[in-house]
């Protein structure tokens, strides 16, 4: 069992002073994730490295039978964290935590024990709405868990309407710009209480 004391904890203060990268996952959802945390006064990235490399650097750290979105993730993170691009002293990472059943839950120990060899500074930041870390500086407010709600609705629709478009755009290129004029404009809109006005924005998206 994990001794809670092991790893450092994501304090309030570091709200303030510390990045937290994400991985992508999930790049149109987890970009919306990243405007609503935004908001709510947290420094955000999501991660862009992807491909053969990040699998290469996953297996360093974890065992070829993990499954495989988990060791992209593992792989994405400490790439990121050896690229020089991040102070680690000033950065965290965040992964998500179901609490049930799915192997999932458990991956956070295991991402914590590979950055705990080489970055041991670097906290860990459960995403989960079981309270499993009640001591985290991280917070899941109401506005925050509102908002990150409305962020998957809309990457809900933009990834239906994105998926469906690119195949028969007659233009190459018009179907990832317009995504990209929708993903900057929900990043206002989430500093403002408009995006609840679904209906609204729905109906744009799908004309555009």
């Amino acid at each position: 069992m994990e001794n809670v004391h092991t790893y450092p904890k994501f304090t309030p203060e570091m709200k303030a002073t510390h990045k937290i990268l994400i991985p992508n996952m999930a790049p149109i959802h987890f970009e919306m994730m990243r405007a609503a945390m935004e908001d709510e006064g947290y420094h955000v990235e999501v991660l862009g490295s992807g491909g053969h490399a990040v699998a290469q650097e996953g297996l360093k750290y974890v065992h070829n039978d993990t499954c495989y979105p988990a060791l992209l993730v593992v792989g994405q993170f400490m790439e990121a964290l050896k690229s020089g691009k991040y102070d680690p002293n000033k950065t965290a990472l965040l992964i998500t935590q179901t609490g049930g059943g799915c192997r999932a839950s458990n991956y956070i120990h295991l991402l914590r024990k590979c950055v705990a060899q080489q970055f041991p500074q670097v906290p860990v930041i459960s995403l989960n709405f079981a309270g499993l870390e009640k001591a985290s500086g991280f917070q899941l407010t109401l506005p925050l868990c509102i908002k990150l709600v409305y962020g998957v609705l809309y990457a809900d629709l933009l990834m239906t309407i994105y998926n469906q478009c690119r195949p028969y755009e007659l233009n190459e290129g018009e179907s990832q710009k317009t995504l990209e004029q929708w993903q900057n404009k929900l990043d206002k809109l989430f500093r403002t209480n408009d995006y609840r006005h679904t209906k609204k924005w729905y109906r744009a998206m799908l004309e555009d």
